[in-house]
């Protein structure tokens, strides 16, 4: 018999079709109604979907004199589309009591249904194993946010957010009985896959919890470092207080190997090559020393003040994301940290914004701060400057 073939459909990320082992691609797949057409079409096969659903879909508010035929152009003209893209002759999108189906004479198989089956499939599974087995398959079959590029679409946003809801309930779960089994490995591929999926998110979180649980200490610190700095510098903001809560409580809990005190102390220290200027670090050690520096003033009678320098426009608004953001945050970094003391603190807050800690100064000695810096950043005729906001640091006990 010959072997059939079926229309294999990709809804999770990029919207992709492919007959057998060809993509369906070209200048003649980018046309907005064709698109818009195979997509609900193709994700409601089963159902079909109604004349009067898909004419809000592809029409929406456009004044359009008659409604039916316009869609009934957008459809011929996808048939022979299908035709061109080299599917075999069909009638490929029929018409029965007012709604329209996908035809049955050519099968299709959709991620996103597959995704759907194995999520509910794994909810009534009766034994774990078989759980953990649904669940995995479920989570890995989830490529990205359903139909990415077309969230502003109504029905596919909501969809997206469906799916995304299943996903992280499906990880949970498989983590939940992961841990179970003290199967570490499978947990921290499992975070990963879940982290590069689902970015920014806490799901860093499942790999540090690995990583701790099976005593590679090393691999926790940069993973710590390397997510807030990622949180940072794609976003722009730190990771929220429940994610560097949850990583803080997970990172608290390492056991380090026995050493002598020291072996520990050549471990605090840091590189020589390295000391130059104020002090340099991620976020999480900013609010760490912020923290210490308040305590601390309990006893010393210390004076401290906390610096806010932003990158602004020639009107004075704060830089928006743009080609030279980079380059603009690491010349105003590097002016920073020359033009603080040894004990001082930087972090980069967000993007084009630092936050910087001058301990035991004066209010006039920040003023001379602000323009050391200043004199630092600026280049030429530049007419991106730098905005600044101090106060006082205060011990609240």
């Amino acid at each position: 018999m010959e072997r059939e073939i079926i229309l294999h459909v990709q809804m999770f990320g990029n919207f992709q079709m492919s007959y057998g082992e060809k993509p369906l691609t070209g200048e003649k797949a980018r046309d907005t109604y064709f698109t818009s057409l195979m997509q609900i079409l193709l994700h409601h096969v089963q159902s079909g979907v109604s004349r009067d659903r898909l004419e809000e879909v592809l029409l929406g508010d456009r004044d359009v004199e008659n409604r039916h035929q316009a869609l009934q152009t957008i459809i011929y003209k996808a048939k022979r589309k299908l035709k061109n893209m080299g599917l075999p002759q069909k009638n490929y999108i029929e018409l029965k009591n007012g709604v329209y189906y996908w035809t049955s004479d050519i099968p299709v198989s959709e991620d996103a249904e597959k995704f759907d089956r194995l999520y509910k499939e794994a909810a009534s599974a009766e034994g774990e194993e078989e759980k953990l087995r649904l669940y995995l398959e479920a989570c890995y079959t989830y490529k990205g946010e359903f139909l990415s590029d077309y969230a502003g679409v109504m029905w596919a946003g909501a969809e997206a957010r469906r799916y995304h809801s299943m996903f992280c309930e499906s990880v949970e779960r498989a983590a939940s009985i992961i841990r179970k089994r003290n199967d570490w490995f499978l947990l921290e591929e499992l975070g990963t896959y879940a982290a590069k999926t689902n970015p920014f998110s806490d799901w860093e979180s499942l790999t540090l919890e690995a990583l701790i649980e099976s005593g590679r200490h090393k691999e926790v610190r940069q993973l710590y470092a390397d997510t807030a700095d990622s949180y940072l510098r794609e976003r722009g903001i730190y990771p929220a207080s429940k994610v560097t809560e949850r990583m803080d409580a997970l990172g608290n809990r390492a056991n380090y190997p026995c050493m002598a005190l020291n072996q520990i102390q050549k471990c605090l220290k840091e590189d020589s090559d390295k000391i130059a200027g104020g002090y340099r670090c991620s976020y999480p050690v900013f609010r760490g020393a912020y923290r210490i520096f308040c305590r601390m003033m309990e006893r010393s009678g210390q004076s401290g003040y906390l610096m806010l320098c932003t990158l602004v426009d020639s009107k004075g608004n704060p830089m928006e994301e743009g080609f030279r953001m980079k380059e603009l945050s690491e010349r105003l970094m590097a002016a920073i940290q020359n033009s603080i003391r040894h004990g001082d603190v930087v972090s980069q807050y967000g993007k084009g914004q630092f936050l910087v800690m001058l301990v035991n100064t004066t209010r006039e000695n920040c003023e001379i701060i602000e323009r050391r810096i200043s004199q630092k950043f600026t280049v030429g005729r530049q007419r991106i400057g730098v905005q600044y906001h101090v106060d006082c640091i205060i011990c609240e006990a």
